[in-house]
């Protein structure tokens, strides 16, 4: 019998189908700026907006979901991993100031199902649509042999800019300076091989309601990774300058919080000072986990955390809840080496 590119495992008119499922999704995101059509060897973005900026700053930002994916196996659920995925790339590029600009995905599989493919881009496209980016390009990879046939990998890259006298570098921070948390949606995309450890991934398991929770496990976990774009911009437009942004992702409060500030400053955060979600206490007990590893591996209940002066923090939380963010001040910068103290 004579091979061909389909008996090897790679099914190309799958890939055709993929791609003609997911081109409403995709479209959706453009922004005036997408110049072309999906299915080309490249994405176009015009820069000529950036013309008018002083001195303009291109900031890049790349992530994966991480072992979240693995939940999305178990439940069949491919709609909303997307959004983690852009969360955590423009989450980043906004922590610097940026606004996102364009976002490209990567989908790695063992078997190219085109309606989970169009699922996951489904969810990509939300994501890009609730950051105001464009979707214009991607891949997707079918590799049998290399990854089982019901699994996929997704990662993705995201492009933004700022002007340079806007950037977010942590620079200005001082002794005094107020530390505002905004809220996050749950335990978003980090720490999830201990998830995993600690509760019964099971389909039983995932999808038995749970009291203190007030939901399934399932819907819990999947919550995707909120995106705070909107966010930073309201308080941009405020006309208050923020002078540091932690995204907490992987490594929790320890890692993130002091990549923001100068030497000889310390990050007081005050526990109790904000509403820890129900699924952080129960990780926590049923894991019989150490407090310094909870805030040393997930969120607990803060996605973000700014610096800003004393006499601005107010207006910051005015501008956050205007635009729909929850936020508590959460602690204060005094002096010290660039760590993370619990009072």
């Amino acid at each position: 019998m004579a091979l061909d590119y389909k008996s090897a495992g790679v099914d190309i008119e799958a890939g055709y189908r993929s791609t003609e499922l997911i081109r409403g999704y995709v479209k959706e995101t453009y922004r005036p700026e997408v110049l072309g059509d999906l299915g080309g060897f490249s994405g176009a973005f015009s820069l000529s907006k950036i013309k008018d900026m002083k001195d303009p700053v291109m900031l890049s930002g790349t992530d994966g979901v991480g072992t979240k994916l693995k939940l999305a196996f178990l439940t069949g659920r491919h709609d909303t991993v997307g959004i983690d995925c852009v969360a955590m790339c423009v989450n980043d590029v906004a922590c610097a100031g940026g606004e996102p600009l364009f976002f490209l995905d990567y989908i790695a599989c063992g078997h190219n199902e085109p309606e989970k493919i169009a699922m996951i881009v489904k969810g990509v496209a939300e994501g890009c649509r609730m950051a105001g980016a464009s979707l214009i390009g991607g891949e997707t990879a079918e590799m049998p042999g290399f990854y089982p046939e019901d699994e996929y990998d997704l990662a993705g890259f995201c492009a933004g800019v700022a002007d340079r006298s806007e950037l977010i570098t942590g620079e200005n921070i001082g002794e005094g300076d107020v530390l505002l948390g905004l809220a996050s949606s749950g335990v978003h995309s980090n720490g999830f091989s201990l998830v995993r450890k600690v509760f019964d991934m099971t389909s039983k398991g995932l999808d038995r309601y749970d009291r203190d929770l007030g939901a399934t496990l399932s819907d819990v976990l999947m919550t995707p990774t909120k995106i705070y774009v909107g966010a930073l911009r309201a308080v941009k437009e405020s006309g208050i300058t923020v002078k540091g942004c932690s995204h907490i992702t992987g490594g929790g409060f320890y890692e993130n919080i002091p990549r923001m500030l100068p030497q000889g400053l310390t990050a007081s955060v005050r526990k109790g000072s904000w509403d820890i979600p129900p699924v952080f206490s129960l990780l926590q007990e049923k894991g019989g986990i150490e407090d310094r590893i909870m805030y040393n591996t997930f969120n607990m209940g803060i996605g973000m955390v700014l610096a800003v002066s004393q006499e601005d923090a107010d207006g910051v939380l005015r501008a956050l809840s205007a635009s729909g963010e929850k936020a508590f001040i959460i602690g204060e910068v005094v002096k010290g080496g660039k760590d993370v103290l619990f009072c």
